[in-house]
Formats: structure tokens, C-alpha cells, sequence
């Protein structure tokens, strides 16, 4: 239509010459006015993308608020994730108390994020792996692993389920191996792992020292003579070859020669162990828990670990019931679970019953180690 205007009014219909110049001239007009409209409506879209984008990555770096808020701006699978996760986070809620509501749920957000990330490569993680804050370092069979049970349910607490044996065992894999096996926490979080052969472990204060001089560490300590027992109740369970405990625990027991070599004996010598840590960190990084207490009053106990990791007392005694078959105190049921959280089948073994003159010899040798433990800690933890 244009071509037919212009050519009628401007040239005369003889000139084909003319008309081919201004059919070309329309033609040439046309294209540009289609793709300068592309190019207007491509601009106008594109920036709200980005921005969109650059909203997302800044909420990405934000405080623990900001990062339950994403998936409102970002994706709606995100959201949808956190919504699903809110029924697990009210079984927590029961647990930590009206104080801990907000702070709770986050972290049970948190760890159900983690996990489903962690099979997911395209979505986003929150938070940072990071070297662990504090570590339990022993003592084994004293009362580590429900330490460990019981400190995570503190929501400032994320902690390595495993024990990664890095400062005994896997020390040449590296400090960036190490930190991949951590869990991701916020920065207002604490990083955990307990592996109790730490402490008997002649190289890990120093190498624990490397990595931070300021690791905060936690000795959990028992009755050395029960806790021998139990070290060796446990052994037998898994070689029910092995010889009785009063030919390992001595040398010669009619003169009372203990032998010191065996593992089961050795740990319970707690004031050699400690001063080769006192070498390397100073007394007040090391909080002392006693495995009785832990079973007697655990959330004294409990209480006095978050004085010492600088944590708000969240957990109490309403946590806690005493398991009468298990004979050890148990978590409380949460309301999403079906079952209260007990440790596992290998804690609280009935022990092997030992002759109680082989018990009162091991006492007399343990006394001497066990003054002057009590002396290092200032703490008596009755033994005797």
C-alpha cells in the first residue's frame, strides 16, 4: 500500500526505474521497523531477568532471615521444599521450647535443604563448609557418642555424624578434605566432629594446634576401671575368641602387675594424655564431662557444655527421660517421630561380669593417675 501511494504521487507510472528504487527504499523501511521492535522488547525483558538474578545471589549471601525468604523471589520448587520441610520442624520446636521457636526452625530447615542438595547438584547450598569450632576428643567408651546426640539438637550446633579419624588416621588427606566432610553451617552456627581416639593420640594436639589454636575441646571421662570393662565388653562382642579380661588387664596379678601396654588399661591413665594437650592448648579450652553425671543429671551436664561453646541454654531437662531397659537418659519423642531418640543398640551393653578382687586391684593401681588428674582439672570426680 505504501509502494502504490508513493509511486502514484511521486514518480510517473513510465518510470520503472523510479518505482524499483522506491519499492526497494519501502521494503528497506519495513525491515528496520521489524527489527528495531525486537530489539525494544528483547531490552525490556532481559533486565528484569538480570535483576531478578542479581536479587537472588544477593539474598544467596544474606543472614539466616534472608535465606528462608529466597524461594519467595527465586523458584517456586525452592519454596515449595521449605514449606513441605515445615512438618519436621515443629517435631524440633517441641523439643528446643518456646525460646528456640524461630531459631529452630531454621535449622531444621536447614538440615533437610542440606540433605535434599546434596543429591541435587543444580540447586543452591546455604552456608559455608568449615573447619570445626570445637571437637570432642575422647575418651572412648566414656560417654561421646550421646554428647555428640545431644548437643545437635541445639539449633547453633551443626555436627559431623561420623567420625572422621582425621588426626589420627587421615591426617595426609589434607585440611580441604577435612573441611568437605563438614557439614554446612551459617556463620552464626558452630562446627563439630567427635572421633574419642583423639586424645590418647600422640600427634593430634599438635596437629589440632595447626589447624587453630583456638579449637575449643571436649574430654568426656568415666570411672577408668568401668570404663575398661565396658572398653573390653565391647571388644568381646566382636571377637568372642579373645582372652579374659584378667589375663589382658595384668602382667602377673598375683604381684598386681598391671599391663599398661593393653589399649583398655593405657586410656584410662587420663593424666598422661593430658599432659601432652596441656603442651599445646591452655586448660580453659578443655571442658571435662563426667560419663556418671551424663547418665545421673544430663542436662547439668548439657548445660555446662553450651556455658563452655558460648551457646544460649536451649537444652534442659524437659529434653530428657530415663530409658530403665537401656539404663542411660533418652530424647523425648518429638512430635514427627514416632519413636523417642535413643542411642543405638551397641550403647549400654550389659558388661562381663569381672571378679570384684580383680576390680579393687585395678582401683589401687588407677588412684595415684586419677589425684593427680583430679589436681591438673581441679574437679574431684570421685573415682575412689
Amino acid at each position: 500500500m505504501a509502494y502504490r501511494f508513493l509511486s502514484s504521487r511521486i514518480v510517473p507510472p513510465s518510470n520503472r526505474l523510479s518505482r524499483r528504487f522506491i519499492f526497494i527504499f519501502t521494503i528497506s523501511l519495513s525491515f528496520m521497523y521489524l527489527c528495531y521492535s525486537i530489539l525494544f522488547c528483547s531490552g525490556t525483558i532481559m533486565p528484569n531477568q538480570r535483576l531478578e538474578e542479581h536479587h537472588c545471589v544477593r539474598l544467596k549471601n544474606m543472614g539466616s532471615k534472608k535465606l528462608l525468604q529466597k524461594s519467595h523471589y527465586c523458584t517456586i520448587s525452592a519454596k515449595a521444599r521449605v514449606i513441605s520441610d515445615e512438618t519436621r520442624a515443629v517435631g524440633l520446636l517441641n523439643l528446643t521450647g518456646n525460646q528456640s521457636k524461630h531459631s529452630a526452625f531454621q535449622k531444621t530447615t536447614q538440615d533437610v535443604l542440606d540433605h535434599k542438595q546434596s543429591n541435587n547438584t543444580n540447586s543452591p547450598k546455604y552456608g559455608n563448609k568449615k573447619l570445626p569450632n570445637a571437637l570432642i576428643v575422647g575418651v572412648k567408651k566414656g560417654g561421646t557418642r550421646a554428647v555428640l546426640e545431644f548437643i545437635r539438637i541445639h539449633p547453633d550446633v551443626r555436627a559431623l555424624g561420623t567420625e572422621p579419624h582425621f588426626f589420627d588416621r587421615n591426617y595426609d588427606k589434607g585440611l580441604d578434605w577435612y573441611r568437605g566432610l563438614m557439614p554446612r553451617t551459617l556463620d552464626s552456627q558452630i562446627t563439630m566432629e567427635k572421633t574419642p581416639s583423639y586424645f590418647v593420640t600422640r600427634e593430634a594436639p599438635r596437629r589440632i594446634s595447626n589447624m587453630s589454636r583456638e579449637t575449643k575441646l571436649i574430654v568426656v571421662v568415666r570411672n577408668p576401671v568401668t570404663r575398661a570393662i565396658s572398653d573390653y565388653t565391647q571388644t568381646l562382642s566382636k571377637k568372642p575368641d579373645i582372652p579374659s579380661f584378667e589375663e589382658l588387664a595384668f602382667k602377673n596379678r598375683s604381684q598386681g602387675m598391671v599391663d599398661t601396654s593393653w589399649n583398655a588399661i593405657r586410656i584410662g591413665m587420663y593424666i598422661l594424655h593430658l599432659e601432652n594437650w596441656l603442651q599445646y592448648f591452655r586448660l580453659s579450652q578443655i571442658h571435662f564431662v563426667s560419663g556418671e553425671r551424663l547418665i545421673t543429671d544430663p542436662a547439668g551436664e548439657l548445660g555446662r557444655v553450651q556455658d563452655f561453646l558460648g551457646l544460649k541454654r536451649i537444652i534442659t531437662d524437659k529434653h530428657f527421660y530415663f530409658n530403665r531397659t537401656k539404663g542411660f537418659p533418652c530424647l523425648k519423642k518429638p512430635e514427627s517421630s514416632s519413636q523417642p531418640r535413643c542411642l543405638g543398640k551397641s550403647k549400654g551393653r550389659t558388661h562381663v561380669q569381672i571378679d570384684q578382687e580383680v576390680i579393687e586391684q585395678l582401683r589401687e593401681f588407677y588412684r595415684p593417675f586419677n589425684v593427680k588428674f583430679y589436681e591438673m582439672v581441679g574437679h574431684d570426680f570421685r573415682w575412689d
